[in-house]
């Protein structure tokens, strides 16, 4: 899958995550601003980077500013940004193809 237009997912309410995505320059190039960074940085990470996997993403640029966010939630807003970006309105495999 291959993103066409930026697109953004979520909102900065509290629990919650906002997911900025659009083209890359080659790679993942990842922004992560967090209110827990330094409890849960590391798996913010890990979980994006596994969703993007699953998606089949391997350039874009993601800007994620997390507000307490559990990783179910981040995965959902990943995959609510990609598909937006791509375009993709019908058919969605909310948990089919993006399984963990």
């Amino acid at each position: 899958m291959e993103i066409k237009k930026a697109a953004v997912a979520g909102t900065l309410e509290s629990s919650d995550c906002q997911v900025t995505v659009e083209q890359g320059k080659g790679g993942i190039d990842l922004s992560l601003d967090s209110a827990v960074i330094n409890q849960y940085g590391n798996q913010i990470r890990k979980v994006t980077f596994e969703t993007l996997q699953n998606l089949g993403i391997d350039n874009v640029k993601i800007s994620i500013v997390d507000k307490g966010a559990l990783d179910c939630t981040i995965k959902a807003r990943i995959e609510a940004a990609v598909y937006r970006s791509v375009e993709q309105t019908e058919d969605l495999p909310w948990g089919g193809a993006i399984k963990p």
